[in-house]
């Protein structure tokens, strides 16, 4: 496994904070993985890792919530493989799945940055073998329950429906707004796996009613960046109105680092637009806040 050095990796951190981090309990890996094959309008998700580590560079390390200089709190890498994601999508999840069955082995939590969504079903393949009764906490504009889409099976618009392939898994959706009539139908089927939080129905009382479903459970966070309301996240190849703002979001992600045991996490379809630096920005303090919250929330987060 190549790492890139730390000035040129997630957040641009100096390189000898991270030369010892064998030494550390907690590592984080980044994961660049811009998977681009099944998008169905806008495109672009093959650009949105490069575009995301760009702009980590002008994240603050320190945050102002936690009350601490968060990296400080944990070993963080980024991954240097050279070679380039297959145009094949089954070849590709394999690659991926190899990817983060070699962080695990080191120790590693794996933070992927996408790419399109169909890149989950591989990515949480070695969690589901070692946790088959895994939890995905899926935010999302769409429910991603086709069974394939535009003759592709493993589509973006399939993600989550790829995911319920292994029988123990089950999915915790926030920020939903669009399904269609045969997601519909097989969500009515899946009513005890499946439990979706309607971005219409407000957020009021929602991360006590998320923690019931997931507190003590081995957890998989898969966050598709048009969860936002596209005011706030143009830059996405489905845009939705009606959606998530981020003071929404984080008391959900908080909990989650806290009560449940999460193992892992994605972050996916940044479709970058050239010039918009606020989404990018806004993509890569996400994905640092999730390492934050997951390594340095001073009211103790899981080990």
């Amino acid at each position: 496994m190549e790492f890139l050095p730390p000035s040129q990796g997630f957040l641009a951190l100096a390189d000898e904070t991270q030369t010892h981090w064998r030494e550390q309990e907690r590592r984080a890996l980044v994961i660049p993985f811009g998977l681009e094959a099944s998008v169905s309008y806008g495109q672009g998700t093959a650009h949105g890792p490069q575009a995301i580590l760009e702009a980590s560079r002008e994240v603050e390390t320190f945050d102002c919530q936690l009350w601490t200089e968060a990296c400080d709190h944990f070993a963080l890498l980024t991954w240097a493989g050279k070679e380039s994601v297959p145009a094949d999508v089954s070849q590709a999840l394999l690659v991926l799945q190899n990817r983060v069955e070699q962080a695990l082995g080191l120790g590693f939590f794996p933070l992927i940055l996408g790419g399109e969504h169909g890149l989950t079903a591989g990515a949480i393949r070695p969690f589901v073998q070692r946790h088959p009764d895994l939890v995905i906490l899926h935010f999302d504009a769409h429910a991603d329950l086709r069974d394939g889409y535009q003759g592709q099976h493993y589509s973006h618009a399939s993600a989550m429906r790829r995911c319920l392939d292994h029988p123990g898994v089950t999915l915790v959706s926030v920020g939903i707004r669009n399904i269609s009539r045969s997601e519909a139908a097989f969500l009515e089927q899946q009513r005890e796996r499946i439990h979706i939080f309607w971005a219409h129905e407000g957020c009021a009382g929602i991360v006590e009613r998320i923690r019931t479903l997931i507190e003590g459970r081995w957890v998989y966070l898969s966050f598709d960046v048009d969860a936002f309301d596209s005011s706030l996240m143009p830059a996405t190849g489905t845009p939705e109105p009606g959606g998530l703002f981020w003071d929404d979001v984080m008391p959900i992600l908080r909990m989650a680092m806290k009560h449940a045991q999460v193992l892992g996490a994605d972050i996916v379809e940044l479709a970058p637009v050239p010039g918009l630096h606020a989404c990018d920005f806004l993509v890569a303090r996400l994905a640092y806040k999730i390492l934050s919250y997951r390594f340095a929330d001073p009211q103790g987060a899981l080990p």
